[in-house]
């Protein structure tokens, strides 16, 4: 399945939601390209959004990430790394691994100042819907859980157009309930399954959000 940008997957994804009209729920976008996804999302359902925004760390010549740190504060290491893995890159690269997530937490407070970041008071009690463009790992989904778990949500739903198997292992995982459009077997990055990948700024992404209400549809 391709889409032809991420509005359209929006709001392709929403028809599975719908129940979540009018309800106490909101939106939370993983990344900027998951914000349009979830503003749809959010318009339809008539909730608002809200971004936790993810930044990776990695290590030199690492394909993979060894750990993220996210707009809310949080940091975590891969949950897809062995104990004795992490302990033996924590030995070699600790400074390393700590000036990049001290970097990340700046880049992250800069883009987002006081606007878009993410409230604790506006999730709690509420169903909560993690929101993505696409998932290429289950890593995101480990460190949003991460910092729910310090908020008493009551409900949680993930919903991505797109997912490769080892996150949808992770849904099933964490979430009370998941919505996801297609699984490729071999997942390709994220922008091959959209014609357009133009995806606004920081600034464009908050005043979506800013505006959210006003777009809601009847």
């Amino acid at each position: 399945m391709y889409f032809k940008n991420r509005a359209e997957a929006g709001r392709l994804l929403v028809k599975s939601l719908d129940k979540y009209r009018n309800q106490d729920a909101v939106v939370v976008a993983l990344s900027e390209g998951g914000a349009i996804v979830g503003a749809q999302i959010a318009m339809e359902l008539h909730t608002n959004m809200f971004l936790y925004l993810i930044r990776n760390i990695y290590l030199p010549g690492e394909p993979d990430a060894v750990a993220g740190m996210s707009s809310a504060g949080t940091f975590a290491y891969n949950d897809l790394l062995s104990a004795g893995e992490l302990e033996e890159m924590n030995a070699e690269f600790h400074n390393y691994i700590d000036q990049e997530r001290m970097h990340a937490r700046h880049e992250l407070n800069v883009l987002l100042a006081h606007d878009g970041a993410i409230d604790k008071k506006m999730l709690r009690h509420r169903t909560v819907i993690l929101v993505s463009d696409g998932l290429s790992s289950g890593f995101s989904l480990h460190m949003a859980s991460e910092f729910l778990k310090t908020v008493a949500i009551k409900r949680l739903v993930v919903a991505t157009p797109l997912a490769c198997v080892a996150a949808v292992d992770g849904m099933h995982l964490l979430a009370d309930e998941i919505s996801c459009l297609n699984v490729p077997a071999n997942f390709f990055p994220v922008n091959h399954y959209y014609e357009d990948n133009t995806v606004p700024d920081i600034e464009g992404i908050v005043k979506i959000m800013r505006n959210i209400s006003l777009n809601w549809k009847r």
